[in-house]
């Protein structure tokens, strides 16, 4: 199970307490362009303002590996408040407890230290990356999507025409080749899991969110005009994309949970999302782990807590501050050089074979969760797509998040404590949704 949170770097969401753990490497200040120290300071999960985090403040924010561009990443218009001083060098306030259930799972189970996001953009590309190591709109294409769509819902193959989205070219370019309608076609995971007859499920926000991957791949969406709106009708999408994410608790009560699962969350409140969270979001995931960790065995004796990994991560950095520079900056051999790899993300892996605070130095990023997969559940292991000229992740990775499994029986589930009952993810999410995006409009960076 792959449970996606929104928009935090490894230091700005556990920054609270930077030694929370043995081993962990999160930092305390951050360095500016006029090269001062700048510590990094509290301001609450639900804060009230949202960072650019497009491709071009990554540039800004990476300045060509010195890290020293932050102060110059800019707000979003659409601030709800005035915003503090050095708003990019933040850290989540814990004082509290609001983020504790990110803390406890990750000493009860395993902490990545490197974990990047695979691309320099916003959600849109970076959940297309999750789904299938790429933003390129077709198998071969030496492009990426490199931002969001100016309207963030409904997106990919049922987006309105006039909605295309910039692509960026090897050489960093985004104004080289036109924008494209975000239709795309080319393999995702889904499609090594659908060769090895493993099933699988995508529990979406909503159907037309930037945060719903498969709606821009073709052959999942195949969309319609239906009733004069334009919808995803293939059997995929019909079959195995569950529009409202909170029905992850009543599949897993059920025992009627697929064999690999991609979780988003349940709405945008419990998103982590910045400046439209509530400060649900850290329940919200714990919940899904409890109610995996607490199931019944199921009727044909299978018992979940045994028999799943749980990747939990965020999709991208959200424009604060990270003080570990990217790895493989420009690719060695070419792949991705103008858009790969973006600023840490925080990584936790939840399993019944995890050590208790096991640290992972390795460097890992999306398509680590892709090779994962395809070797975990016996698929083809290999890169989804052809090698030259090689366009998907998971072919370039070096760790398939092995080292977190070293556990040869399996440790007995320990509930972890939450604020808010289960009950409360149980709303309309697809009213949420559109109530903030009615507000935000082209404002938010999402």
């Amino acid at each position: 199970m792959l449970i996606v949170q929104e928009n935090r770097s490894t230091d700005n969401l556990f920054g609270s307490n930077p030694n929370f753990e043995p081993g962990v490497d999160i930092g305390t200040f951050g360095i500016n362009s006029k090269g001062e120290k700048i510590p990094l300071t509290p301001v609450p999960l639900a804060n009230c303002y949202d960072l650019n985090h497009r491709h071009d403040a990554f540039i800004t924010a990476y300045a060509n590996g010195k890290l020293d561009g932050s102060d110059k990443v800019g707000i979003s218009p659409a601030a709800k408040c005035t915003v503090p001083p050095n708003p990019q060098y933040k850290y989540v306030d814990n004082s509290d407890g609001i983020i504790q259930p990110y803390f406890d799972l990750a000493k009860q189970y395993g902490w990545a230290n490197r974990m990047f996001q695979t691309n320099q953009g916003p959600s849109f590309p970076a959940h297309q990356f999750i789904l299938a190591g790429t933003s390129a709109p077709s198998t071969d294409s030496p492009l990426f999507a490199s931002v969001n769509p100016k309207i963030s819902d409904p997106t990919g193959c049922i987006a309105p025409a006039d909605q295309p989205v910039p692509l960026v070219d090897p050489e960093g370019d985004e104004t080289s080749n036109p924008p494209q309608y975000p239709c795309y076609e080319h393999p995702t995971l889904t499609d090594v899991l659908d060769t090895a007859k493993v099933s699988w499920k995508y529990y979406a926000t909503t159907a037309g969110s930037i945060w719903t991957a498969p709606n821009a791949i073709n052959h999942i969406c195949q969309p319609k005009i239906i009733n004069g709106q334009r919808v995803c009708t293939g059997p995929e999408w019909v079959n195995n994309v569950v529009v409202g994410s909170k029905q992850v608790l009543t599949d897993i009560q059920n025992c009627n949970l697929a064999s690999m699962n991609w979780v988003m969350p349940a709405t945008v409140a419990q998103s982590d999302h910045p400046k439209s969270n509530d400060g649900t979001g850290p329940a919200w995931v714990a919940a899904v782990v409890n109610a995996i960790g607490n199931n019944k065995t199921c009727a044909n004796g299978e018992e979940y807590w045994k028999n799943t990994a749980i990747l939990i991560t965020w999709d991208d950095w959200g424009g604060w501050y990270d003080h570990v520079p990217p790895f493989r900056m420009g690719q060695y051999n070419g792949w991705g050089k103008s858009y790969v790899y973006g600023f840490r993300v925080p990584l936790i892996v939840v399993s019944a074979y995890t050590p208790a605070g096991y640290v992972d130095n390795s460097i890992l990023d999306f398509g680590s969760f892709l090779k994962f997969v395809e070797v975990n559940f016996g698929g083809p292991g290999k890169p989804l797509g052809p090698i030259p000229p090689g366009v998907y992740a998971d072919a370039y990775v070096d760790n398939n998040l092995k080292n977190f499994f070293s556990l040869s029986s399996p440790r007995p589930f320990q509930t972890i404590h939450v604020p808010f009952n289960a009950t409360l993810f149980f709303r309309d999410a697809t009213r949420q949704f559109f109530d903030l995006f009615s507000k935000c409009g082209s404002g938010c960076w999402f």
